[in-house]
């Protein structure tokens, strides 16, 4: 069936009706399909609501970068007036006419000695609009680029995965910081320390803190946890797996406080184990089930010391096309499960569970697919999320779309990278692999490998454009003997040493090298990186894995934020671009693929976020999501 717009549908019934009563039931039902096809097809995603974002930064020599966003609920001809108030006086529009090439501004005649407030009022037809929310910059503000959050780090603690999301309700992001002790990984023994998760405002007000205990153990691939609006309220919940002496960020204790699961060796292997959502605003438990799935039988898993039963991943995915889920998942090496759960008036109900152990016919070829980590988009078309589950894919239904037999790997990207192709595609990375596609872009929606390359256990590998060369993203692993353009053509045998991050950082629509705390341009013609930025003062986190605490479009236009912490591990960072950039898009958050890319950064490996549309030299203009935004729990769908 051809679909149109309901009115057109409608219009087309009606004149039917004066033609024949017979059709009568005809068009009913005709009716029927088109609403309920058109709902399915064009569903609109229930995303969070935004204010402007609006961060002002000391350049010294009185020049101010002033950054805003631009939403994706904006009309396209909207443009800005942007104001500065000094030591509270009456404020001054700083622009002649109104902005609309871009989201950014170099406020030349700032006093720095005087306490500067900015703010923009969004221009329609000549008519201004309310102000946004304002960004003060205090007087003898030291010349830098980035916010200072000052946490309360528990001594022996070291600040390391964060994410984002709205905990008030107020359109400005929250940072939720996993706080980590002594930490192990699976395939070591011994006990670690109990995972701390803390909740700041970006002025640095603490919120909450949560401990989960002595029967959780610390490490990256036990203590995944999701931040995000799972009930439609207007404010984020905080989801994580807990077990008994979890203590809420209200002091209440999860289960049997006294307990103690850990064997002689320190891994935890027996007891409850539980799935738990808390009140982003108060840290409060606020509903608790059964985690999905139990342990079981440990052996189960492929081994008898825990390495298997305990690595977990989760995500966020829009498994109806319009209101999130959490899926929350155990085990890739061998048996393979995820568990879809929905949180909707205060309760967790289990929506499906796919297991690659439970004798439902093909299920098997989906164990030991599965990657230290996991990407979310629709790479099928019908307006629901899959799971792309490392070398597999799991539907929105929770049955398997596709397992390519490729196995396990440390590391994949999944965008639209090569955009002549239609779709999406995912760029993998294997270890240890029986095939010669130790490295391979492969379609996102079939599994289908479009080419690859010979390697033994590339650890890591990197899809992002940095030459404008060549159509598309640039593909290498850490072993590979160059650079590969998205087509599998090798366009240079020198390659960027850097292959665990990417960061929109200047102004150009390539994506430049984020290692650690640093940022780099690659030099396409010289064939070598150039330093852009380094964060001083600052470390990077997880060891060879070299991440910040988190990297997102969180403040100003659509260029990146790097979080990270300081040395001494008592205040993040928040490290925003002063490039000024010609081009505008809306905030990257508020396109599903990225938003839900970065709920799932934290998981594990972290890999980088990733829009759903090709972000890079030659690109389209992005298509306007469909979304509605939700605020104080009502939506919003108009354009502002």
């Amino acid at each position: 069936m051809v679909m149109m717009p309901i009115v057109q549908w409608a219009y087309l019934l009606r004149m039917s009706a004066m033609r024949s009563k017979v059709l009568l039931s005809l068009r009913v039902v005709i009716l029927v399909v088109a609403i309920v096809s058109c709902t399915t097809a064009g569903a609109q995603r229930q995303m969070e609501y935004l204010g402007r974002g609006v961060v002002a930064v000391n350049q010294g020599g009185g020049k101010v970068y002033v950054g805003w966003r631009l939403l994706a609920t904006d009309m396209e001809e909207v443009a800005f007036n942007l104001y500065r108030s000094a030591n509270g006086s009456e404020a001054v529009r700083l622009n002649d006419v109104p902005l609309k090439d871009s989201t950014n501004f170099i406020d030349g005649m700032a006093d720095a000695a005087k306490s500067n407030s900015y703010f923009v009022r969004a221009v329609l037809k000549g008519e201004e609009h309310g102000a946004s929310k304002s960004f003060n910059l205090p007087a003898d503000a030291p010349a830098g680029q980035y916010l200072a959050v000052p946490l309360r780090t528990p001594q022996g603690y070291t600040p390391n995965d964060a994410s984002v999301g709205d905990l008030d309700g107020d359109g400005e992001y929250e940072i939720v910081i996993h706080q980590s002790s002594r930490g192990r990984d699976n395939s070591q023994a011994g006990r670690t320390g109990r995972p701390i998760f803390e909740a700041y405002k970006l002025d640095g007000t603490f919120l909450w803190r949560i401990n989960l205990g002595r029967n959780i153990r610390e490490g990256a691939h036990y203590t995944q946890f999701m931040v995000y609006d799972l009930d439609g309220d207007g404010r984020a919940e905080f989801a994580c797996k807990t077990a008994d002496g979890t203590i809420d960020g209200k002091g209440k204790v999860i289960g049997d406080g006294d307990a103690d699961y850990r064997n002689t060796r320190g891994y935890v292997l027996e007891g409850p184990e539980f799935l738990t959502i808390f009140d982003g605003l108060t840290g409060e438990a606020i509903a608790t089930a059964d985690y999905i799935p139990p342990r079981g039988r440990v052996r189960d898993w492929g081994d008898d010391t825990g390495n298997r039963v305990d690595r977990f991943l989760g995500c966020i995915a829009y498994l109806d096309g319009e209101r999130p889920s959490l899926v929350m998942c155990r085990g890739y090496y061998t048996r393979t499960v995820l568990a879809a759960w929905n949180f909707r008036d205060g309760k967790l109900t289990n929506l499906w569970t796919f297991d690659s152990s439970d004798g439902t016919p093909g299920n098997k070829a989906y164990a030991g697919q599965g990657n230290h980590g996991l990407s979310v988009a629709d790479v099928d078309g019908d307006g629901r999320d899959e799971i792309i589950y490392g070398a597999c894919a799991i539907d929105h239904d929770g049955k398997g779309l596709y397992s390519t037999g490729l196995g396990h790997g440390d590391a994949m990207h999944l965008c639209d990278i090569d955009p002549d192709r239609p779709g999406m595609e995912v760029w993998g990375i294997h270890e240890r692999p029986r095939h010669a596609n130790g490295a391979n872009l492969r379609d996102a929606a079939t599994g289908k490998v479009l080419w690859g390359l010979r390697l033994n256990d590339p650890g890591r590998g990197l899809a992002i454009d940095i030459d404008p060369r060549h159509i598309g993203y640039e593909c290498w692993a850490n072993n590979s003997d160059g650079l590969y353009s998205c087509k599998g053509e090798r366009i240079s045998g020198a390659k960027p040493r850097s292959c665990n991050m990417g960061i929109w950082w200047d102004s150009d629509v390539l994506r430049e090298l984020l290692d650690g705390v640093t940022v780099d341009k690659w030099d396409y013609e010289t064939g070598r990186a150039v330093r852009l930025f380094s964060a001083e003062g600052c470390a990077r986190n997880n060891g060879s894995k070299s991440n910040p605490c988190l990297c997102a479009d969180i403040l100003g236009d659509w260029r990146e934020e790097l979080i990270c912490r300081t040395w001494d591990n008592m205040e993040l960072r928040i490290y925003t671009t002063t490039i000024p950039a010609d081009r505008r898009f809306y905030t990257f958050m508020h396109d599903s693929a990225y938003r839900l890319s970065v709920a799932w950064q934290n998981v594990a490996y972290n890999q980088p976020a990733h829009t759903g549309f090709y972000m890079g030299e030659g690109m389209a203009q992005p298509p306007r999501p469909e979304i509605s935004t939700i605020v104080s729990g009502k939506r919003r769908t108009d354009q502002r």
